[in-house]
């Protein structure tokens, strides 16, 4: 019986996950019909986010509260997915890693980035500067309304190469380590971070365990998608794998965010762009090292671009993992 729970049974899962979620995404009547795994654990995280983070104890204690939390949501998480892909193993090697990968296939996120990003390049070019920030404020958590056309665009090539690396690497990375419940916890713990992992009176103490995890595990993944961006430079014309490679080297390690400085330095270098600095918000303004030595006047025709160069990367993503599954025989 094969456990797909770790390769090399995993891998054979990933490869045909990343193909899925490529070419059908997730679909909008399943997820009005049953939701989608990131707002299962998303109403965990929220219920115990009322019942233990309680704005009158002491910091000490609500982060020991996150802690706990933080726990609970994986513990259930791991079990849940562990007991999926032993039942989809129990199915027989063929019948269950396919099983396993229509499952799976609910973690990365390639299709709707695309299709978020693509969004924003469409309605700015189509219906102007308004539009444009209605469509970015769907993917970025800065205020729109201080974005001029070229801050708008950098926006949205910001948040491509990030969630690049955090919404598609990373569960595939995890995915391929450990199987679905591998992936399955590494999206809990983003979800996690994307909820109470903020620096915020309420979050600073109970989410203080979740942004520190999700920082830890991401490290890999953010490293490898920069190496993705530059190896997917080099087979697209007008980019630059040497530029971006030097802007990785020079500028990764000067980014607030341990992990987002990769992908991000990685995709301003190949594009000639300078993306990341000073933004703002809501009320508050952040500043930060710029990622690359190019123009900070990013277009609606440096997003395309972008996903021309993101649609390779995934390619190359894909493609490693096909190679890894091939070389590694199944058990």
């Amino acid at each position: 019986m094969a456990a797909l729970l770790h390769p090399p049974d995993s891998l054979p899962v990933l490869v045909l996950a990343l193909a899925i979620e490529a070419a059908l995404g997730y679909p909008d009547r399943l997820y009005r019909l049953a939701g989608h795994p990131v707002t299962w654990i998303g109403a965990l995280i929220a219920t115990l986010d009322r019942r233990l983070n309680r704005e009158g104890d002491p910091e000490g204690r609500r982060r020991i509260a996150g802690v706990l939390a933080l726990g609970l949501v994986l513990a259930a998480t791991g079990f849940a997915a562990s007991a999926l892909a032993l039942a989809c193993g129990a199915l027989g090697l063929l019948p269950g890693t396919l099983l396993c990968a229509l499952l799976a296939a609910s973690l990365p996120a390639q299709r709707s980035l695309h299709d978020h990003v693509a969004r924003v390049a469409r309605d700015l070019d189509r219906d102007g500067l308004p539009s444009g920030r209605r469509a970015v404020a769907m993917i970025v958590g800065r205020n729109p309304e201080t974005l001029d056309e070229a801050a708008l665009c950098r926006a949205a090539i910001e948040s491509l190469a990030e969630n690049f690396s955090d919404g598609i690497v990373a569960p595939a990375f995890w995915l391929g380590a450990g199987g679905l419940p591998g992936g399955a916890l590494y999206k809990a713990i983003n979800t996690a971070d994307s909820m109470i992992g903020h620096r915020t009176p309420r979050h600073e103490a109970f989410g203080w365990a979740a942004a520190r995890l999700d920082d830890l595990v991401n490290l890999p993944a953010s490293r490898l998608t920069a190496g993705l961006v530059v190896a997917a430079a080099a087979l697209t014309p007008g980019a630059s794998a040497r530029a971006a490679l030097d802007a990785v080297r020079r500028d990764a390690g000067r980014h607030r965010s341990p992990n987002a400085g990769f992908p991000e330095a990685a995709m301003a270098g190949a594009l000639g762009l300078r993306l990341a600095g000073p933004r703002v918000y809501g009320t508050t303004r952040v500043e930060d090292a710029w990622m690359g030595s190019g123009r900070a006047e990013a277009t609606g025709d440096d997003i395309v671009r972008a996903l021309v160069l993101y649609r390779r990367a995934c390619l190359l993503l894909w493609g490693l993992a096909a190679g890894l599954a091939c070389l590694v025989p199944v058990a």
